[in-house]
């Protein structure tokens, strides 16, 4: 089933409080459809198993945490530009005749009461052992944030309050960041930075890193955790960016051997 088809399927209720809740529980609210994860729209919903409730909560708290922090993040930036929206459908798929629900969460969440931080703690809270989602998450809201080339103050504070919430430290912040293209030099992010390793780490700290790293956020783990393909795909880019940075790294390494 893809990600919409079961947000469609779990609106009526996997979220008794919270924002999330009041959040899924507004939009129900506005007519969205009710979506049988075992069937057609106009088929009864069957019921699903606990392993399968639980796999669709998981699933729907990722996608609409983004899609409301997404909006929270373009009400404290005071705009919302049309390469952010379009940013956000393609890292989803958001399919065409999915659109206008996706509109009515992100319109619902950027003018409710809640504030981000309660957002952020729920969804802190349903992840708390599962720090490789948090860092996704964060990670779609920078694509989402530079996507129009700019990545201003008040996105980067923003950002910075959310990671903090979720039990991100400084160093892990300046990590997670130095990832994506804007944060990066000319010839690209600096390696060592996205290892999150300082300059003068020796081969064994940088090994250890890298091998860190590429444990938390493989995709045949997430794939085991039952997270939809458009998360899988995330985390995939995620690996083959530290897989990079790891192999700059080596070869730069390498090559000052070879001179000295």
């Amino acid at each position: 089933m893809s990600i919409w088809g079961k947000i469609l399927a779990s609106a009526a209720g996997l979220f008794a409080g919270g924002p999330l809740g009041a959040l899924l529980s507004g939009l129900a609210g506005h007519g969205l459809d009710i979506w049988s994860p075992c069937g057609a729209k106009d088929e009864p919903r069957k019921p699903m198993s606990d392993a399968e409730a639980e796999e669709a909560k998981q699933t729907v708290a990722f996608t609409i945490g983004v899609i409301a922090l997404a909006a929270k993040m373009a009400r404290a930036d005071g705009v919302v530009k049309r390469v952010e929206v379009d940013t956000f459908k393609r890292l989803f798929r958001v399919p065409a005749d999915e659109l206008a629900n996706v509109g009515r969460v992100f319109d619902l969440a950027r003018r409710d009461i809640h504030g981000f931080e309660e957002y952020a703690r729920q969804i802190a809270n349903l992840f708390e052992d599962r720090h490789a989602v948090l860092e996704e998450l964060l990670d779609s809201l920078l694509m989402i944030a530079e996507a129009d080339d700019e990545l201003h103050d008040t996105e980067v504070e923003y950002l910075h309050a959310v990671a903090v919430i979720f039990g991100f430290d400084e160093a892990e912040f300046r990590r997670i960041v130095a990832g994506h293209h804007l944060a990066g030099t000319p010839t690209g992010s600096d390696p060592y930075a996205v290892l999150g390793v300082p300059r003068h780490a020796d081969g064994a700290a940088i090994k250890a890193a890298h091998r860190a790293l590429v444990r938390e956020h493989h995709p045949d783990r997430l794939v085991a955790q039952g997270m939809p393909q458009e998360f899988i795909d995330l985390a995939t880019q995620k690996l083959a960016l530290v897989n990079a940075a790891y192999d700059r790294i080596r070869r730069e390494r390498e090559g000052a051997a070879a001179l000295s």
